[in-house]
């Protein structure tokens, strides 16, 4: 058949939107411009909508978020700290990357309220089981009397201890390339050691999550007393360079890179 044309969409569409991306790019860049306004769902929590009404139509048209889910989200926003959910598009992703590869074993680093934690448990086997990292115990109580609700409480296995012992004791006790698939979302200056662990305890062919890769842009010019983006930043350039996964970097949230064991 005839080849399609470069431009299918209207030209003014494309050159219009073209120009809004490199507007937004240069003005970033520059310094000189404010990004886009950052619109949030009312009361909407982990989803927060980066360049307003496109963003909305994307979650109208995408997202199935589970009742009680929806219900910690909620909570999650009323919370203090409420903007360190992951976003729910995201965790979406996870549910349906955690379903595609038939996982049973998750790891997940940096519980907070247990929205991801729940998303995850959800979908998992009934043999299945998450275990849940996270050293603050009080975040996590929003939590987990709707794990319980949901009826996934027992595929929980919350490990409230420095993510790194939970991770030593792990591999020390023979679970070396057993799970499936790991979520990365606690503190950045141990982003690399993290990955690394998980890298072992994950089997081949199994994914590792790792959220705030763009950290709200800081990366682009890491400040060198700014030790959390200087830790993004390199396990980024590392990430690029590592052999042992395949990567793909996605712009959805604060940034999420999945790097597929090989």
């Amino acid at each position: 058949g005839p080849e399609m044309p470069l431009f299918s969409v209207p030209k003014e569409v494309a050159v219009g939107t073209a120009m809004l991306g490199v507007a937004f790019a240069t003005g970033m860049l520059a310094g000189k411009r404010r990004p886009p306004p950052t619109y949030t769902l009312m009361g909407a929590g982990g989803c927060t909508l980066p360049f307003g009404p496109l963003w909305q139509y994307i979650l109208d048209h995408s997202l199935r978020e589970h009742p009680i889910l929806k219900k910690l989200r909620l909570l999650t926003a009323d919370h203090p700290w409420g903007k360190m959910m992951v976003s729910c598009d995201q965790a979406q992703l996870m549910a349906n990357l955690v379903k595609l590869i038939k996982a049973k074993k998750v790891i997940e680093i940096g519980v907070f309220t247990g929205y991801n934690t729940l998303n995850m448990a959800l979908v998992l086997p009934d043999n299945g089981r998450v275990i849940a990292c996270d050293i603050n115990e009080d975040y996590v109580k929003i939590g987990k009397p709707l794990w319980k609700e949901a009826g996934v409480e027992h595929k929980i296995d919350l490990r409230i201890k420095p993510a790194i012992q939970t991770l030593d004791e792990l591999l020390a006790s023979g679970e070396a390339e057993t799970f499936d698939f790991a979520f990365i979302d606690a503190d950045k200056e141990s982003c690399n050691e993290y990955y690394e662990k998980c890298l072992r305890l994950i089997k081949k062919g199994g994914i590792i999550a790792i959220d705030n890769v763009l950290w709200s842009g800081r990366v682009l010019k890491p400040r060198k007393d700014d030790l959390a983006t200087q830790s993004i930043h390199h396990l980024n350039e590392k990430l690029l360079r590592d052999t042992r996964v395949n990567i793909s970097m996605l712009p959805m949230g604060d940034g999420v890179t999945l790097a597929f064991k090989l």
